[in-house]
Formats: C-alpha cells, structure tokens, sequence
C-alpha cells in the first residue's frame, strides 16, 4: 500500500475542513438534546435538518400543542453564552407562531414569542381554549421566575350561562415570586383568571368571577364554582 503523506499546512486545512463540515451540518436533533430543552417540556414527533436550518414536527410544549415549526440556532446569541432557537411557522393562518427557545447558564425560557397557542384540555375543568400572545419573553432562572413582558388574551370554550366572555380575558405577564403569573381580566373587569405556572410545570389557575346575582351563582356553583364573598371562584390544580 502507498501511504499518503500530508504535509503539517495541509493536515491542519484537512482537521479545519473536518471542523467546520461538522459545525456546519451539525444535525438540529442534537443540538436540541444538547441544550436540555426537555427542562422546559418541551418535546416533538420528529426533528430534521441541521441546526442553522431545521425542522421540528409536532412541537409540545408540555401538553400544549403548538405544531409543525421551522427551528434555527441564532449564532449571535452564541456570543453572548445563549442557546436561541428561532422558531417560526408563518403562512398567514390563524395558528402562526414565532419566537425563540433560549437556554443559558443557569436559565431558561422564551423570547419574543407572537402567535396562538392552543390548550385543549391542559387546564380543565376550567374552558381556556388558546392563549395569543404578542412579544411574550420569560424566562426561569434556577427554580424562580427570573423575568417576564409581554401581552397575552386567553379565548374561552364555549359560553358560560350569565357570562359574556366572546372577547375573552386578557393581560400582562409577570413573575410572582418564583410561578409566572399570567393575570388575565375581562372587558367588563367582573371576570379574572390567575394563572400561575412554575419551573416543574406545576400550575394553580384560579378564574373568579364578582357577581350579587344568585341565579348566576347558582349556575355557576353547577359547573364546580364555590362562593367566597360576593364572587365565585373555580380553582384548578396540575402539572403540563
């Protein structure tokens, strides 16, 4: 056999090509793993392409599903010691998304997220159908809330009798000690949900509603509603 020799330029180009080949084509799959995401519940069916340029197929977020994403690594973010993958679906349908997914040390979370997140059945007995939010960005830091902004409306399921929520409820998200707390009010300011949600994915939504009408609270007191006061309060407990 005839060896092949290199000389010391042409093995150092060879190990730099090696390099950048792999940085380059680095599979988006790995590079999910690699960044923990699973922390965060998040989850997917399937995730193809490479990390500058991929896509995840049946994105979750703990129980909530939010679809088919296109999905890329922001090298910036890199410089400043982040992991932020882009997530976009943008085909001007009523279910668009786009944000990031951010890890870094000791933290992470979600920037700059616009778009509707559907609920299904995440939050029952309480009727939260989806979230929309606009430029939401949160973030856990360790254990506690470490920062939250952003505008999110809650749409309802179905009606409830006595109740006119079609506009739903909507608010500022924040941070409440070490849950985010999204407090969400309705136009007429009679109706409020509290939800808090922490690293764990635990979650306590508590949606009271002010009322002095006893045929209202008697119908509401039917679908689990207990009376505090002159409100009616529903309270609901779990993990996504």
């Amino acid at each position: 056999m005839i060896g092949l020799r290199l000389s010391r330029r042409s093995r150092i180009a060879l190990i730099l090509l090696l390099l950048f080949g792999l940085f380059f084509f680095f599979p988006m799959r790995v590079a999910l793993g690699l960044a923990g995401l699973e922390r965060l519940g998040i989850a997917a069916r399937d995730v193809r392409g490479t990390v500058w340029s991929g896509r995840v197929d049946q994105l979750m977020l703990g129980n909530m599903p939010l679809g088919s994403v296109r999905a890329g690594l922001s090298p910036t973010s890199l410089l400043m010691g982040r992991a932020r993958f882009d997530v976009a679906r943008t085909k001007g349908l009523p279910d668009d998304i786009k944000g990031a997914l951010t890890v870094g040390f000791g933290r992470i979370g979600v920037d700059d997220v616009t778009g509707a997140v559907p609920l299904g059945r995440s939050f029952a007995p309480l009727p939260l159908s989806s979230l929309m939010l606009e430029d939401v960005s949160a973030y856990y830091s360790d254990d506690r809330c470490g920062h939250a902004e952003g505008r999110v409306r809650a749409r309802m399921a179905g009606q409830f009798p006595g109740l006119n929520l079609s506009q739903g409820l909507s608010g500022v998200v924040t941070c409440d000690g070490d849950a985010l707390l999204l407090p969400l009010v309705s136009q007429s300011g009679l109706e409020k949900i509290n939800l808090r949600i922490w690293r764990s994915g635990r979650y306590v939504a508590e949606m009271r509603v002010e009322t002095a009408d006893p045929a209202l609270a008697g119908t509401l007191g039917q679908i689990g509603f207990t009376s505090v006061g002159n409100a009616q309060l529903l309270k609901v407990e779990g993990t996504l």
